[in-house]
């Protein structure tokens, strides 16, 4: 369930429990949502919608009645649990060059004696003034440029884009030209306005993709437009109607308008740059995933249905291979591992890993299918990062007791005040980094065995490990006193955590493989996700390969860093483009040794993979002698006379 937000109780006053009907057919929930479905605008909305407005589409949730199937978004603003899009900016150093220059130029006025046009005369200053020759102009400018010139008393300045092209003219002195860097991911959108004239990040925010009613995973989303002879054209409306929400957002967060953005630079995975730019994805969920294009894009904003300036550009990074899209391309961009002497592992974790290792010499690339886990779906407990979704967690190894922390509290859950913190922010669930610390605890702690098994013969020293049908689970927190969840970490947890990590772990052993090396000298997790779990942790569960840990670091949102980057620099386009091409892509779904390498790594850390570095830092528990590499385990179950204790109260 979503819980909903309201402050007037459910009178139609506040307007803060508004949601919006998805209309059409919805095969995945098997209904069919039409508008009948709900009841007609109660005089409650009507009069609200008449003092404060309404988005199109838009209903009170209080006073609105279902009379039939429905699908309904709730969106974030007027949820309880506000999804936090954690994508901020780590910028490396690199010269603002921008593609759009402005130029302030004065027009000579016109004569009888010279009857040339307005538009020959502006070329012929902007030629004496600047050096520019053979422009093209779009035609809204020569549309406003006598306008602007009367305005100006035949001075103004003009917008060049690529040195070409005049997209925007404006009457007098303009200083100001704007973009925005836009990082399109599965299951959230990030965005950047800067100042494209000094590199000024001025405004930052994240929204959910809507896609994801349509599917959680991008092979879902396929399987989608597959299924609907609609369903690429109403997914591409979608992401886009996202694109200017949060256009919208941005624009009012930095006090300026729609109209002052001239540039935008865009990264997704293959699937979602193709339904951005409408191009159908099915191709891509098949052998051979054959892109439509891996060169970069560009097209003007108003073709993608972009509220931006009428001659506001968007410029989109090259794919490098069907499963390795334009967000590893802005992760190379941001992170330049191909003008680094040492080996680094970089990892962009997200529904889909992608994965990319080498340096100056030689660089490769894959995507490992990692599935929703460490984002939270697929786990009893789990959520999306949000306040009240317990973050870090750690276990004491001799009572096996916890301690947590959750987001929007800096407190630990045995500090003192933390109670008082519970109650007012409460506990919701677990998030992707929370989950992640959790199973590596309990693995330190023993609770879990190295095949991923959680050990019953335990419930008999402590009352968190729980009988739970014919398996056992751990009890991280019982919130039921107060009516909130009681969230446990199941064997089912473990399994989906085992599952993700190996195939992260794989596909990374595979490149290796390739590049011919054992060790890695330098590792960056970037991506929303990996910016936020403990490298230590990650280590524990054998999520990335053995490393001097103070060599392991967050890149931060590296594909965002990179669609920033190639916003702000035409040098670094022209780069970007010309790396991707030297980049050797490793498709795993096609590699017999990517299956071997998957099924040793479902051992925490590692089946066989020996692991020095973290061995110095922690003692890890030892593996039971006489299996061998690839065996699978016989599942501990719950034996029919075994008696736990009773849950405590967390």
């Amino acid at each position: 369930g979503v819980d909903i937000d309201s402050v007037c109780g459910g009178r139609g006053i506040c307007g803060r429990c508004q949601v919006q009907q998805s209309v059409g057919s919805f095969a995945k929930h098997g209904i069919e949502s039409r508008p009948e479905h709900l009841s007609p605008l109660a005089t409650a909305e009507v009069e609200y919608r008449d003092r404060r407005g309404f988005e199109l589409g838009r209903r009170l949730s209080c006073v609105a009645h279902l009379r039939g199937d429905a699908v309904i978004d709730v969106p974030p603003e007027s949820q309880v649990y506000r999804q936090v899009v954690r994508k901020g900016l780590d910028m490396r150093d690199f010269h603002v060059d921008p593609v759009v220059r402005l130029h302030y130029v004065q027009v000579a006025p016109p004569e009888l004696a010279s009857p040339s046009g307005d538009l020959v005369r502006l070329h012929e200053a902007l030629e004496a003034e600047w050096g520019l020759t053979d422009l093209e102009t779009d035609l809204h400018v020569i549309r406003a440029l006598q306008p602007a010139l009367e305005v100006g008393s035949w001075a103004v300045t003009v917008a060049v884009h690529d040195g070409r092209t005049i997209s925007a003219v404006w009457p007098g002195l303009h200083e100001k030209a704007y973009g925005v860097a836009i990082d399109i991911g599965s299951t959230t959108i990030a965005g950047h306005l800067a100042d494209l004239s000094d590199g000024a990040v001025l405004a930052s925010n994240g929204v959910m993709n809507p896609q994801i009613r349509f599917g959680e995973d991008l092979m879902s989303r396929v399987s989608y437009a597959m299924m609907h002879p609609e369903g690429t054209a109403e997914m591409t409306a979608t992401v886009r109607e996202a694109l200017n929400g949060l256009l919208a957002r941005l624009v009012a967060k930095a006090g300026i308008k729609r109209d002052d953005i001239l540039e935008l630079a865009i990264v997704g995975n293959p699937i979602m740059h193709h339904l951005v730019l409408g191009i159908d994805p099915v191709p891509l969920g098949s052998a051979p995933f054959a892109l439509a294009t891996d060169r970069s894009v560009r097209v003007r904003a108003d073709e993608l249905e972009l509220k931006a300036h009428p001659g506001a550009r968007v410029y989109v990074l090259p794919c490098i291979a069907g499963h390795v899209g334009a967000d590893t391309a802005g992760v190379i961009l941001a992170e330049t591992p191909h003008a680094s002497e040492v080996v680094s592992l970089v990892v962009d974790v997200g529904t889909n890993a992608e994965i990319v290792l080498g340096n100056r010499d030689r660089l490769l690339a894959a995507s490992s299918p990692t599935g929703p886990a460490f984002e939270g779906a697929q786990i009893s407990g789990g959520q999306r990062a949000a306040p009240g979704a317990i973050e870090r967690v750690r276990i004491d190894r001799q009572t096996l007791e916890p301690r947590f922390r959750v987001i929007g509290s800096a407190i630990w859950s045995d500090d003192p005040g933390s109670a008082e913190a519970s109650r007012e922010i409460g506990v919701s669930g677990i998030c992707g980094s929370g989950i992640v610390e959790v199973v590596a605890e309990l693995f330190l702690a023993g609770v879990i065995t190295p095949d991923g098994i959680i050990d019953g013969s335990l419930a008999a020293r402590t009352p968190r490990v729980i009988a739970d049908g014919r398996t056992f689970s751990y009890l991280l927190h019982d919130g039921s006193a107060a009516g909130r969840p009681r969230i446990v970490v199941t064997q089912n947890d473990v399994r989906a955590i085992q599952l993700a990590k190996a195939a992260l772990y794989a596909g990374a052993r595979l490149l290796m493989d390739h590049l011919g090396i054992e060790t890695i000298d330098e590792i960056r997790l970037a991506g929303a996700f990996g910016s936020q779990i403990d490298p230590f942790h990650a280590m524990v569960l054998g999520l990335i390969p053995d490393c001097d840990l103070a060599h392991v670091r967050s890149a931060g949102n590296a594909a965002g860093t990179g669609a920033l980057i190639a916003l702000l620099s035409h040098a670094a386009r022209r780069e970007i483009e010309g790396v991707v091409r030297t980049v050797e892509k490793i498709e795993t779904a096609v590699e017999q040794r990517f299956q071997q390498h998957f099924v040793d790594a479902m051992a925490f850390p590692h089946r066989n993979a020996a692991y020095p570095h973290l061995s110095k830092m922690t003692e890890l528990p030892i593996r039971p002698a006489g299996r061998r590499a690839g065996e699978r385990p016989k599942r501990r179950r719950r034996p029919a006379t075994v008696t736990s204790h009773a849950d405590s109260d967390a």
